[in-house]
């Protein structure tokens, strides 16, 4: 009886097991070729701005995009800690943060193809679903809404990875979908959101570039018909950069359209995963009921280039790659593993691929749904604990100093409200609770006062 007993918990076990899938995301590579070690700080590499490199090693400084050596570890690193994933999610921003004078058409396909060259040779038989970086074109950020030479380039380099059909879509427009693994049920859709990014000068007149949206609708559409569940993709990501108050990255009209797109669409979108930001953080979608409906998760980048944006104090990272583990029967993301690179570590010990965190035990949530997520950002919003973590996993545990109650402002508000109007209502609101909650203590001296001399 107890060998019986045995042999069902093995099968349960099995069973259980095998529901469970996992995949790699990796974003915002930024392989920089310039990058050399030299005794001038200035001189180390082109993407510092000649700002100095001063703690340059093998893998990297935080002044610089990456060096091939760091592009090679992080790729390496993936086939270590997971060898064979079931695909491959790659959202973009390849070229380094230099002046559009310094590359050309030519240097930005080479280093395209680079990159996909090593994906390609570690992990030859994994499928990759392959998104547009704003840095993936010359002139960065200026992706057109049509046929292009980038854009057909671009498509025969990921011929492999693309069916006939998405070659298409992509030529056209760099978009496409597929089924999720050749599945029927499950979908990936990829998406050119670098057309919707206010630097874009080229689409800001545009009511929908490229046909994008009528497209992504109509998938979704015929999604829901078909009772798929969708994956969804991309670069840049809607709604605001948690480091730098009111900074968007898609025009108003492009922000309300996206966000349209997902609550219309939410019941069959399981995940968005963006890059971008090259921090890790997530963005909640809700309904008009306020109930979570989708999150977007935004994964870290590899390089750990100190970004120049005005108003950003010390915003580098170190190198970070993602690990999300999904329900293969229902597309339910149930866990995020972020791992990474300590990269002042690397340079002066070794070389040193760690776990930084798992979602569901560092926030103490069952899954990553959009209601486990909702936890989580509560928790950040109300607890201290949580949001000093939040805070330091963000840079990927770069940057580890307090979080005050401005920084919690900033970090909360870009988590929960994607909508531009709703942004600003949250900063007002979480201001004036920040406000009220530092008055508390000097009230209460003051009435212990008032109480003591009566």
């Amino acid at each position: 009886m107890a060998a019986v007993k045995l042999l069902l918990s093995c099968l349960l076990f099995t069973e259980v097991h095998a529901l469970s899938g996992n995949f790699w995301h990796i974003t915002d590579l930024h392989w920089d070729p310039t990058y050399k070690l030299t005794d001038t700080p200035e001189l180390v590499c082109a993407s510092s701005g000649e700002r100095p490199a001063a703690s340059a090693g093998i893998f990297g400084d935080y002044a610089c995009d990456s060096p091939w050596h760091l592009i090679n570890s992080s790729v390496y690193a993936m086939k270590d800690i997971l060898p064979d994933p079931d695909f491959i999610v790659w959202t973009g921003d390849d070229t380094p943060h230099v002046p559009n004078k310094d590359l050309g058409e030519e240097a930005v396909l080479h280093i395209i193809g680079n990159l996909t060259h090593i994906i390609k040779k570690v992990f030859p038989y994994i499928k990759v679903y392959s998104a547009l970086g704003n840095h993936d074109y010359h002139p960065k950020s200026q992706l057109p809404a049509g046929p292009n030479y980038i854009y057909n380039q671009t498509a025969e380099m990921w011929r492999d990875w693309l069916d006939p059909e998405s070659q298409e879509t992509f030529k056209k427009g760099g978009y496409y979908t597929e089924k999720l693994l050749s599945r029927t049920g499950f979908r990936m859709l990829v998406l050119n959101t670098n057309l919707y990014y206010d630097q874009n000068k080229l689409t800001q007149d545009m009511d929908d570039p490229a046909g994008q949206f009528s497209w992504a609708d109509q998938v979704l559409t015929k999604a829901a018909d078909s009772k798929e569940k969708v994956y969804i993709i991309g670069h840049v990501p809607p709604g605001f950069f948690e480091k730098k108050r009111s900074k968007p990255w898609f025009t108003p009209k492009f922000n309300q359209r996206y966000l349209d797109l997902i609550q219309k669409h939410h019941s069959v979108i399981l995940g968005q995963f963006f890059g971008h930001h090259h921090t890790d953080s997530f963005r909640m979608f809700y309904n008009s009921e306020d109930s979570p409906i989708s999150v977007m998760f935004l994964s870290p980048g590899v390089t750990p280039w100190k970004t120049t944006l005005p108003g950003v104090v010390d915003g580098a990272n170190n190198p970070g790659i993602r690990v999300f583990e999904y329900d293969t029967q229902t597309l339910l993301v149930k866990d995020v593993v972020t791992y990474y690179l300590n990269l002042t570590y690397a340079n002066a010990a070794s070389e040193r691929w760690e776990k930084e965190y798992r979602l569901t035990e560092s926030f103490r949530v069952p899954e990553a749904s959009p209601a486990s997520m909702h936890q989580v950002l509560e928790r950040i919003a109300n607890n201290p604990c949580y949001l000093q973590k939040y805070y330091e996993f963000n840079s990927v545990s770069y940057d580890l100093t307090e979080c005050n109650s401005d920084c919690r402002v900033d970090h909360v508000c870009a988590a929960r409200e994607v909508d531009f109007k709703r942004y600003e209502h949250c900063l007002e609101k979480e201001g004036a609770a920040a406000i009220y909650s530092g008055l508390l203590p000097v009230l209460s001296v003051a009435v212990s006062l008032v109480l003591a001399t009566r």
